[in-house]
């Protein structure tokens, strides 16, 4: 059983974030959410453990409530 990595793994962190909102540039806002959950189902389908995506999830979840409610 594979254990969600929860520590900095990305090999270019600002390289990655900068990709992601260049993918995002010029579109509108239903097309920027369009790519972010196709991005989202091709990441899960190359993690494949159900159970790594579930925790995923939650934790995402809980985050965003949590994030909610302090504002």
């Amino acid at each position: 059983m594979a254990d969600l990595q929860r520590l900095p793994n990305l090999e270019d962190t600002d390289g990655f974030y900068e990709a992601l909102i260049d993918a995002q540039r010029g579109l509108s806002e239903e097309q920027a959410d369009m790519l972010l959950a196709k991005l989202v189902l091709i990441l899960s389908n190359h993690i494949g453990a159900h159970e790594v995506l579930v925790t995923a999830l939650n934790l995402a979840r809980e985050n965003t409530l949590a994030q909610t409610a302090a504002a």
